[in-house]
């Protein structure tokens, strides 16, 4: 199968490195160039550290990297393509353009997804003249590593396509859920619920983010706390998707204040080194703000 990615950052070379290593043809686009290779050079360097994992042959390696190429040309991109995945930033006038560009195009039979976590995917179909070829795939961060993939049905959405995205995220070998289009879906929806409370209870003081972390991961099993997936997923990411749900549903979902202080003072998290962790060449060597220092 012929896919094409458009965004390259981590959302997006994350995956077209899972497409190919599926066996699938990809083609990595994004405006320019220095930003395609960047998301080229993302992905050698996640099958780098699987090869030295033992996780897979220097073999598979070279052949998932054969089935990639990138380019800034958004028709040549998609032109032979049975699916486009849109890995662009979450604004909704945005992905309803990019969705339209898409259609102008791209063949009759092309699905056309959205990986927004929490943006209305039927609101971006209304952009497309065949609407019902809409779907949103919610991969999760690393995709490369992330099982999970919401599949997002907006009220356009067909039942071929359907079927065609959930023949698609299990031929990932990953797992799915179906959810109907709502505000936050499912994931997103729960997750932030979750990482807002924590925030909440930081600044109230009630426990440090490490030892809420913790609590959350030995006592819950969670993989990783709430509050450094909110570093990792990115602070004024998680602003924004709380604005948007507060928007949506109602005021449970208002923004603590000290997440938006730290989104003005730029701590977004590990992206910037410091978020309600500090983070050092990726690794967590601290806590940040009144918490601060050695852990």
């Amino acid at each position: 199968m012929q896919i094409a990615v458009l965004g390259a950052g981590s959302m997006g070379h994350g995956i077209a490195q899972v497409s190919a290593m599926a066996g699938h043809d990809v083609v990595l686009r994004d405006i320019e160039a220095e930003f395609v290779e960047d998301g080229l050079e993302g992905i050698r360097e996640n099958l780098q550290g699987g090869v030295d994992r033992d996780k897979l042959s220097e073999d598979e390696m070279e052949a998932a990297l054969e089935r990639i190429e990138g380019t800034t040309d958004l028709a040549e991109a998609v032109d032979d393509a049975d699916l486009v995945v849109e890995a662009v930033p979450e604004d909704m006038d945005l992905k309803q353009e990019v969705f339209a560009e898409i259609e102008d195009a791209a063949s009759e039979d092309t699905v056309i997804a959205s990986n927004t976590s929490s943006l209305s995917v039927t609101e971006m179909a209304s952009a497309l003249e065949h609407p019902e070829r809409a779907v949103g795939l919610h991969f999760f961060n690393p995709p490369h590593i992330m099982d999970l993939v919401e599949i997002v049905i907006a009220e356009q959405t067909d039942e071929r396509t359907e079927a065609f995205a959930v023949d698609y995220v299990r031929g990932l070998e990953k797992e799915d859920v179906v959810v109907r289009d709502t505000a936050g879906f499912a994931t997103s929806r729960l997750g932030l619920a979750l990482g807002l409370e924590a925030i909440r209870m930081v600044e109230q003081g009630v426990a440090s983010p490490a030892d809420i972390d913790e609590g959350m991961e030995i006592g819950y099993g969670h993989p990783m706390g709430p509050l450094e997936l909110t570093d990792h997923v990115g602070l004024d990411v998680r602003l924004h998707i709380a604005e948007h749900l507060r928007e949506e549903l109602g005021e449970r979902f208002k923004p603590p204040q000290s997440l938006r202080r730290k989104v003005r003072a730029g701590n977004l998290g590990k992206k910037t080194g410091e978020g309600y962790y500090v983070w050092e060449d990726g690794e967590r060597v601290g806590m940040s703000g009144e918490w601060g220092g050695e852990e």
